[in-house]
């Protein structure tokens, strides 16, 4: 019996090295060689080490790479139209993430990606939803006027932050910290990893829990690669992603509860601000930019609301 080939398995990801995104890659390389030793040879691509997210697709598509725990440009690109994940204030929790995904505009969304993109879909890892910072209290939208907030520059996050009555100011992300530095800026919006990785307590003093995006990672591989695979080596590589993308969120979840911690350790005063008036003051906006997507997307996005 001669062993065949390992079957290699490059694994992106446009993170480095140490948080919940190698994790998973580690986790579901350790699974595939507890199951089956030596059938797979795992390769972790970290830190957009062969591209960033377009680039990755790209390879996809052409079967020329063959997994990626990717963001959201995938929506954006291949399925916009269905891809409410993106607007903020429209989902407070994962479940609510997770039922979209598995609701009838979440199921178009994914069918078109893999049509479109030549991607096949696995699901989602949780990565730690998107607050606010800022250099004074927060507590309601009344509080950001004439406030200067840092964004990306997102159109619909730009629309729905303006709405809510934030001044909107485009910062390249390496220039946050001396933006905030000279007062160019009052605050910025990123997961709890911004702040702390960037030492944001030395020029901002608060942090207000907005929880406005749940922005997932998706686990997506080559549907050239992936048809070409054996149906027992497909099942095998399905359960060790399930197995990692478990073990990935509960990491980030233990990384989020300790960034939390460390900022408030470090003098950040933490808010739990009226989220509810927050998400009525994005309303108008959010309704808009809904009205341009697909049928069903608003039902779908926030039917979950006022149950």
């Amino acid at each position: 019996f001669v062993l065949a080939n390992p079957i290699e398995i490059q694994v992106n990801n446009t993170m480095s090295e140490g948080g919940s995104e190698s994790a998973a890659v580690e986790r579901f390389a350790e699974y595939l060689e507890e199951q089956a030793p030596g059938r797979f040879n795992v390769r972790p691509f970290l830190a957009g080490s062969l591209g960033g997210e377009d680039a990755i697709l790209e390879l996809l598509n052409l079967g020329q790479t063959q997994l990626s725990i990717t963001g959201g440009n995938w929506r954006q690109q291949y399925a916009p139209e269905y891809d409410a994940i993106t607007v903020p204030f429209v989902f407070a929790t994962w479940e609510e993430v997770d039922a979209y995904m598995e609701s009838p505009s979440g199921q178009a969304l994914i069918e078109q990606a893999e049509n479109q993109g030549g991607l096949k879909y696995f699901g989602t890892q949780h990565r730690g939803p998107r607050h606010m910072t800022a250099n004074k209290a927060i507590e309601t939208p009344e509080d950001l006027r004439g406030f200067r907030m840092r964004l990306p520059s997102l159109p619909v996050w730009l629309t729905v932050w303006e709405e809510i009555g934030a001044q909107v100011v485009n910062v390249p992300a390496p220039e946050i910290y001396l933006a905030m530095q000279t007062r160019q800026v009052d605050g910025h919006e990123n997961s709890l990893s911004s702040p702390y990785t960037r030492r944001l307590w030395e020029v901002q003093d608060h942090i207000i829990l907005t929880s406005h995006v749940q922005f997932p990672w998706n686990w997506v591989a080559s549907s050239r690669w992936w048809d070409g695979l054996e149906e027992d080596d497909q099942a095998l590589i399905e359960e060790a992603i399930h197995v990692a993308r478990a073990h990935g969120s509960e990491r980030e979840r233990e990384l989020d509860e300790y960034y939390l911690g460390a900022l408030e350790e470090q003098g950040m005063t933490i808010i739990e601000p009226d989220i509810e008036a927050f998400r009525t003051a994005a309303l108008p906006a959010i309704e808009r930019v809904m009205a341009d997507m697909a049928d069903g997307v608003s039902e779908d996005a926030l039917g979950h609301q006022g149950e």
